[in-house]
């Protein structure tokens, strides 16, 4: 392998990204002047990359960035994602440090998208820049996929990978964010692990609506439009959808019973050998673990009415669901009509889109990102999983057969509850061992 020096001041520039409020929910607000900044950010910081790679805009939130390698390869290029874009801020939140100030404190950076993806993202371009700063060109074509719109459901994703399925393209390896190296993922696991995620849950969002009698509240009707909407959620419970559990969370509890000490070995190897039990197991504990092996349903938005006394003459509920493996959008939604059981109340499915299929956790792709992970994290044995999340690779996933999701930061329990919420932070030697993990996993190309 290239023999090199980092060069040094990934922290300050993780910095100046985390200034850049790219945040999607919030384009029509803001325009389009904060990811115009930030694509220009990049083009700033990583001169190499914009002078040797060939660039290609895919609406204007995607940016395909191509490196030749030596060879054309017949099993397709190595594809790293990333997105640029974040989630909003309440402004009410108690954060330590403002979200966008990008502070830099105590060997960590802090800020929204520092976790969730401007750091993931930053370490596939400084392993580029410095391979190129090397004179070291890859064996295949590499490809950095970037999305300024994840956290809105992923149309630039979409259309790059379209780009390749239109080509007849299919990369030999795509990676995204979703695990990390975490430390004790479960009771009586020991050591670090790194958390790669083979598949992903399908996402869903449906529109609850029903119509009732308008009026004054003093004398209401039986029921009200408020009231079956009510009911309707109130029967999507958590025994809404049979629990399964997956190939990919029985190989992740095998994974477990190698690290696992005393009796929580044998126990590890029995919900590993026997899914019928851990998917009983797993449901019965509830939380993460219970969506692991089922679809998870959560109501988050509701409307109707227009004053405290006055009787809406209608109401809705918006439904989150993760769907998952083994069950699809269609399957889901009928399961949802016989739950609900009430013809009164109209289901329309706003977004929705399949379980992902399940790469393998053998063969020369898996085995390129072991490689990488000991030369990064020699400490953490890989653990494939299922996530939970929806990530960008799911579009690649319908045509790709082997798409893992895998950021290589270390990321605690704290740090992974700041995605998406308050004090998100990453320690800067986890970005440079991340950086490490991508160059080790360009050089290994064949």
């Amino acid at each position: 392998m290239t023999d090199l020096t980092p060069r040094p001041g990934v922290a300050e520039r993780l910095s100046r990204m985390v200034q850049v409020p790219t945040v999607s929910a919030e384009l029509d607000a803001r325009g389009m002047a904060p990811f115009d900044e930030f694509l220009a950010l990049i083009r700033e910081l990583y001169p190499l990359v914009h002078e040797h790679l060939e660039q290609t805009a895919h609406s204007e939130l995607g940016l395909l960035l191509r490196w030749r390698g030596r060879r054309s390869a017949p099993d397709g290029p190595l594809v790293l994602m990333a997105h640029f874009d974040v989630v909003p801020v309440d402004e009410s939140d108690p954060w330590t440090y403002p979200p966008f100030e990008g502070r830099i404190e105590g060997g960590w950076v802090h800020g929204r998208g520092t976790l969730d993806d401007k750091g993931p993202l930053i370490v596939i371009l400084e392993a580029v820049e410095n391979l190129l700063a090397a004179g070291f060109t890859p064996a295949r074509d590499v490809c950095l996929s970037f999305g300024g719109n994840e956290e809105t459901y992923g149309a630039a994703a979409q259309q790059i990978a379209a780009s390749f399925q239109q080509r007849g393209e299919i990369p030999w390896l795509v990676l995204d964010e979703g695990g990390a190296v975490v430390d004790a993922p479960l009771p009586f696991v020991t050591g670090e692990v790194a958390m790669i995620g083979l598949a992903e849950k399908g996402v869903m969002t449906l529109r609850l609506s029903a119509r009732g009698e308008g009026g004054h509240a003093s004398a209401p009707p039986a029921m009200t439009a408020v009231g079956r909407i009510a009911r309707a959620v109130d029967r999507l419970d958590a025994r809404t959808f049979r629990p399964r559990t997956p190939v990919a969370i029985s190989q992740m509890l095998t994974a477990f019973a190698r690290r696992a000490t005393g009796p929580a070995r044998l126990l590890y190897r029995a919900l590993a050998g026997w899914p019928w039990l851990s998917a009983r197991v797993f449901a019965t504990m509830g939380g993460e673990a219970a969506a692991f092996v089922r679809t998870t349903v959560a109501a988050t938005m509701s409307t109707g009415g227009t004053a405290a006394n006055v009787l809406p003459s209608q109401a809705s509920a918006t439904v989150n669901l993760r769907v998952g493996i083994g069950e699809t959008v269609e399957s889901t939604v009928r399961r949802v009509r016989r739950r609900i059981a009430d013809t009164k109340v109209a289901i329309e499915v706003l977004e929705g889109s399949d379980p992902s299929p399940q790469s393998p956790a053998v063969g020369a792709a898996f085995a390129a990102l072991t490689t990488a992970l000991q030369a990064s994290y020699p400490d953490a044995a890989p653990v494939p999983y299922l996530m939970m999340q929806a990530s960008d690779s799911r579009h690649f996933h319908r045509f790709s057969p082997c798409v893992y999701r895998f950021a290589p930061l270390r990321m605690s329990a704290a740090q992974r509850a700041g995605i998406h919420g308050v004090n998100e932070r990453v320690e800067i030697t986890s970005l440079e061992r991340g950086e490490r993990f991508h160059r080790a996993l360009i050089q290994q190309l064949e």
